[in-house]
């Protein structure tokens, strides 16, 4: 899964979203870019909310990765 932040979005708003995360056992990949922030979900993502994820202060889109077959 990636977390992609809005360009406006504050630390505050990063840290509590990798603390969401992490309180849940995920393991996150930060990416920083000049506009943007990604952020990658690292482990079974099936149980996370994407539209409670895209509720959350300063996340742009939420993009989950298909499971090969």
């Amino acid at each position: 899964m990636l977390i992609i932040m809005k360009k406006s979005a504050d630390e505050t708003a990063l840290d509590h979203i990798k603390e969401y995360l992490i309180m849940r056992d995920f393991d996150i990949h930060q990416s920083t870019g000049a506009n943007r922030t990604i952020i990658g979900v690292i482990g079974d993502t099936d149980t996370l909310d994407t539209r409670e994820l895209e509720k959350m202060p300063g996340i742009l889109q939420v993009i989950r990765i298909a499971k090969e077959e």
